[in-house]
């Protein structure tokens, strides 16, 4: 039984999200079943997606006057079929991932969510360095607080949950960015906590004009 589902957020990455699907397949075979949540790209990012006919990839469209980023992954995490979800951005590339270890983590008393280290690739994208480093450490650590955002930080480009709890717990449609915030910061009002698992890795390519989301992170 496949143990991971993935949703990944697109909006013409056609750069990137080739090379997001294989990372997924190297790491977590080709069984695995992918959610394609797109906000109506106009480049080839969904014909890229297509190419890969032997993999189970649903694909689900949200206009650019319906899209938020909480709105999109609620409607991904409704298609999810297994017990683990992985929440990836299109121009996110996986470099390290052990399944075994991520649900161990996951299972563990009041884990209500786990994001992993992201190596950021520069391609034009206004963001500081001291904000991805400060925030990507090589020390797995729990309910990390972001003093340049005064809050506890998690970041959904690489994030992992267990289904049943993103569907108890689904994420605010009504903020138009940094939706992972609020929620991991709700999360931890109520008492469960947020995992950074330094184990589990992407490269991150920071674009001019990101078009899956909105700002910094």
């Amino acid at each position: 039984m496949d143990k991971f589902s993935v949703i990944i957020r697109n909006r013409n990455e056609e750069r990137f999200i080739g090379h997001c699907i294989q990372s997924v397949v190297d790491f977590l075979g080709d069984e695995v079943q992918i959610v394609i949540v797109d906000n109506e790209s106009t480049d080839n990012s969904i014909r890229i997606a297509n190419t890969f006919d032997y993999l189970d990839i649903k694909e689900i469209l949200i206009s650019k006057n319906d899209y938020t980023p909480g709105k999109s992954l609620n409607l991904g995490i409704k298609e999810v079929i297994n017990p683990y979800t992985l929440i990836l951005s299109a121009h996110c590339e996986i470099t390290k991932f052990n399944s075994d270890s991520v649900i161990e983590i996951l299972e563990k008393n009041n884990i209500g969510g786990v994001w992993g280290k992201q190596i950021p690739i520069w391609d034009g994208k206004r963001i500081t360095r001291r904000y991805m480093w400060s925030n990507f450490t090589d020390d797995s650590h729990s309910n990390y607080w972001c003093e340049l955002e005064d809050r506890y930080f998690f970041h959904n480009a690489f994030s992992m949950f267990r289904t049943e709890h993103l569907m108890e717990y689904p994420f605010d449609e009504r903020l138009s960015g940094k939706e992972d915030r609020y929620w991991a910061n709700n999360q931890i009002e109520k008492g469960y906590k947020i995992f950074y698992d330094s184990q589990v890795e992407v490269k991150h390519h920071y674009t001019e004009g990101g078009a899956t989301w909105k700002g910094v992170g």
